[in-house]
């Protein structure tokens, strides 16, 4: 990237933190404005997004210096495929959730647009980072707003699983701190890229408090990707939260997962000497963990929050589990499929809102949920709100049900079966020519929990499906507005244009997974990265 476009790497975040540091100006009264002001850079952020990803998938890496400071001594942003589909993935989901929010949602708690663009500000900066300790900081930006995103709407239930959510959040951030401070003890240093051209020369001494350090930073990653048994703080949040708060947190477990993603090649690939490969079983053992976890989960589920924070769980035990594979096709297959369910996830904690919209309290007592024991419902919730009820709006959100069925199913047409297609064939390539005689009893592992994931969600989904369109109880036409299911479609066709174009979304996919996979590029690019000449540094 060259001229003007360069400095474009780093407008994801400072356009958002320009944003909310002006929305934290005006007061609440001022609604309307506020919302203008989020939605306009929102919006702005997508354009961007998809600018970064054009220039990611024609150019070599983008390092922007901060400072004019050369890497390692300054703070570097890197921008390449990985770091560019996360963030347009963050643009799109923020784009979604604020429009679904415009509706009702936006005013039932104080500061949410404010919150909202910190938010997108701390995933943006997570994922263009080029140094562990600006990662820590964009890490509790996200977090400390999502702190209060969580609470958006107040209520007891919300209340009790934001407690949860700070206590568990801050210890992982713990971990974090302590982990960044071994590596940089024993490297002197905490560069990405730096840290891959220091660690095969490392003594041997200090290996072992390298790979310490390591572990307890991974902790902290594990954590927010909700690994089994670390992730059970996600059960009670993501069910808690308002509908589009919970849309946009399907992006916050994909920052652990990036980083694991990120780290593990640099820090442990194969150029690391006898550190090499280390770590990679038991994230391997954990992602299968986690998704028979999700398995169980979701079979024993009756909420639909409580079927799509399952799945979530599932979706992140995949991505794990390619990670500790460290294969490359198995790699590229995980990105389309992490791309596929998040949208499909976000598209579906919009659409439950919309569903129980339209039912009596009283349907709940078939299922054994919190709310059938008694619990009184949240101001929102009990709220009248303007919108249309006419039969044709059961016969839109029972098709987006259905559509969300089969992405996260895993059958055709949409993205999720070629997603779990990929997965599924990059598993069987170790055997040769498709025998599969040859495959180790860890890729078996891996293809029999992948079906069992499908068969899962196909049972849970057709039970609730029927209980919901089918056969309702008391259920009457919910009444929505056009600005509340256009975000659902609109995140449900783009699934659909990602299996259309599915041999160019899989070549992105597989080129993003080599460079990954082989970070010596990436490693070159940012430690060669020339400064801004004197001349022209005021433009730094």
């Amino acid at each position: 990237m060259a001229g003007w476009a360069h400095h474009l790497i780093i407008a994801p975040v400072l356009l958002p933190l320009v944003a909310g540091a002006l929305l934290a100006v005006y007061d609440e009264r001022r609604q309307f404005l506020k919302g203008l002001i989020n939605l306009f850079s929102t919006l702005a952020n997508l354009a961007i997004a998809i600018t970064l990803l054009q220039a990611a998938d024609t150019d070599a890496p983008g390092v922007y210096l901060l400072g004019n400071w050369p890497a390692p001594f300054g703070i570097v942003l890197v921008l390449d495929r990985l770091s560019a589909m996360l963030v347009l993935l963050t643009a799109v989901l923020a784009t979604a959730s604020l429009i679904f929010s415009m509706a009702r949602w936006h005013t039932v708690g104080h500061h949410f647009h404010t919150l909202f663009q910190f938010l997108v500000m701390g995933v943006n900066g997570a994922f263009l980072t080029g140094d562990l300790f600006n990662l820590f900081v964009f890490f509790e930006v996200m977090l400390a707003s999502s702190y209060g995103l969580l609470l958006h709407g107040s209520g007891p239930r919300r209340v009790q699983a934001s407690l949860h959510y700070v206590v568990i959040n801050l210890t992982a951030a713990f971990f974090f701190l302590v982990g960044v401070a071994l590596i940089y003890g024993v490297t002197g240093t905490l560069n990405m890229a730096d840290l891959a051209a220091r660690i095969p020369a490392l003594a041997a001494e200090n290996r072992v408090l390298l790979e310490v350090g390591a572990a307890i930073l991974a902790i902290a990653f594990l954590v927010k990707a909700a690994m089994w048994p670390l992730g059970f703080w996600l059960l009670s949040a993501y069910p808690a939260a308002a509908p589009p708060v919970a849309a946009i947190f399907a992006i916050l477990s994909k920052v652990g997962l990036y980083a694991l993603l990120r780290l593990r090649p640099l820090l442990f690939g194969g150029e690391a000497g006898d550190a090499a490969g280390y770590g990679g079983t038991l994230l391997f053992a954990g992602g299968l963990a986690t998704i028979a976890f999700g398995i169980l989960g979701v079979l024993a589920s009756q909420a639909m929050t409580r079927i799509a924070s399952f799945s979530l769980m599932i979706s992140s035990g995949t991505v794990l589990a390619a990670i500790g594979l460290s294969d490359t096709q198995v790699t590229s297959g995980s990105l389309f499929y992490l791309a596929s369910s998040t949208l499909t996830i976000s598209a579906f904690f919009l659409l439950i809102e919309l569903i129980e919209r339209g039912q009596n309290p009283g349907a709940d007592l078939i299922a054994v949920t919190a709310e059938a024991m008694g619990a009184e419902p949240d101001a929102e919730d009990t709220a009248t709100e303007g919108g249309i009820g006419f039969p044709g709006t059961l016969a839109i959100l029972g098709a987006c049900f259905v559509a969300c069925a089969l992405l996260l199913i895993g059958l055709p047409p949409l993205s999720g079966f070629v997603a779990k297609l990929a997965l599924l064939a990059a598993l069987f390539a170790p055997a040769g020519e498709g025998a599969a005689a040859g495959l180790s009893a860890a890729n078996w592992a891996f293809i029999v929990l992948l079906l069992l994931s499908g068969v899962a969600t196909l049972m849970t989904l057709s039970r609730v499906g029927i209980r919901a369109f089918w056969a309702p109880v008391d259920a009457v036409a919910p009444r929505v507005l056009a600005v509340e299911v256009a975000p659902v479609v609109a995140l449900l066709l783009l699934t659909l244009v990602l299996a259309v174009k599915g041999g160019a979304v899989m070549q992105y996919m597989d080129e993003t997974a080599r460079s990954v996979l082989t970070p010596s590029a990436y490693v070159e690019d940012v430690l060669s990265a020339p400064r801004v000449p004197p001349a022209k540094a005021g433009l730094q």
